[in-house]
């Protein structure tokens, strides 16, 4: 029905016409005696008939062509799959439409491809420099075992794992499109995972006198192992940089009354307050309290979601300026995670 009354504003200036039409030939053969004894509402609903009967069957040439495209526009497909369903058209105006439809479709699927293998491309540069940066911090970290001044050699752990946390995030972004080809589901205990981050953190932990409680991690989840230990690290890197010195982060799981797991990770922090709140996640996006501190990139938090979603994990997170923030990362349950794996 809508489709029908869409057309028939269409073509409006056909109706106009077909009106005045009649009403010009209805006033000739009143004027003009010599048609005295034509019949005009016999004239006038026959020629309305077949105008009927003309624009319904105009309406069903047309409209068949219309849905014909609309159709595939409303199915997942290739570029190579909707022009193979592209309809040929039956007048002449279609098929031109076609033709150049055709040539649009090709063109776009051209530009996709040169778009693909400049995207792969960079990909390969940023991870062969991700790599070759990797030889040197490799050796600074030797180096630094070597650093007799106490002192020195903590402010010099603390740096070296900011540049390796930067770098980490670099990578995990170059990887983060590929996500669905990088994953391995597997069994993880979540006790390991978490206490190998803590030790990463070691050296900035012990500079600002930053301790962990921890809780109920005895719990094993069906995940990427790899991808898991990035979004902790990013939550725990956050954690730890806007906590004041000699205070805890609490992580702790617990689970839902549909008995899907939670880790929680809670700091004693600045916080972040509810204008911000909305916006953490946003890319690039660090808020006041990032504004403030130079290390801040707003990627961290960017990555960490976009990186769960993937593995469909739900993060979320209270937060009050002041007191502190706890995100948590909602884990799907086994049945939801096979149907993430078949897509």
């Amino acid at each position: 029905m809508r489709l029908f009354l869409l057309y028939i504003k269409e073509r409006t200036a056909w109706i106009l016409f077909f009106v005045f039409f009649q009403l010009w030939i209805n006033i000739l053969l009143t004027i003009d005696v010599s048609f005295t004894n034509t019949s005009l509402l016999y004239m006038n609903s026959i020629n309305l008939f077949l105008f009927l009967i003309f624009f319904l069957w105009r309406f069903y040439q047309e409209t068949r062509f219309i849905k014909s495209i609309v159709s595939i526009s409303e199915k997942d497909s290739t570029f190579d799959q909707v022009i193979a369903r592209l309809p040929n058209g039956k007048s002449l105006f279609d098929k031109i439409i076609m033709d150049e439809l055709q040539e649009l479709i090709l063109l776009g699927k051209q530009e996709l491809n040169d778009s693909k293998t400049v995207l792969l491309e960079e990909k390969d540069q940023a991870l062969s420099w991700i790599h070759e940066m990797k030889t040197p911090l490799t050796s600074m970290k030797l180096l630094l075992d070597n650093v007799q001044d106490s002192i020195l050699n903590k402010k010099l752990e603390v740096e070296w794992l900011r540049l390796h946390m930067l770098l980490d995030q670099q990578l995990h972004k170059t990887r983060l499109p590929f996500i669905e080809k990088d994953n391995v589901i597997e069994e993880v205990n979540l006790k390991s995972v978490i206490f190998q981050e803590i030790k990463e953190f070691k050296p900035w932990c012990m500079q600002r006198n930053i301790g962990f409680e921890t809780k109920d991690l005895d719990e094993v989840t069906l995940t990427d192992q790899k991808w898991l230990s990035f979004i902790i690290r990013q939550i725990i890197s956050n954690a730890v940089k806007y906590s004041r010195e000699g205070q805890e982060i609490q992580i702790y799981t617990e689970k839902d009354e549909l008995g899907h797991l939670i880790l929680s990770i809670q700091d004693e922090g600045v916080g972040v307050s509810q204008a911000d709140l909305p916006r953490i996640f946003d890319k690039t996006f660090t808020g006041r309290v990032g504004r403030e501190s130079t290390a801040s990139t707003g990627m961290g938090l960017y990555l960490a979601k976009n990186s769960a979603e993937n593995l469909g994990i739900t993060i979320s997170v209270i937060s009050e300026v002041g007191i502190g923030s706890t995100f948590s990362l909602h884990f799907p349950l086994q049945n939801k995670m096979q149907q993430i794996l078949s897509r």
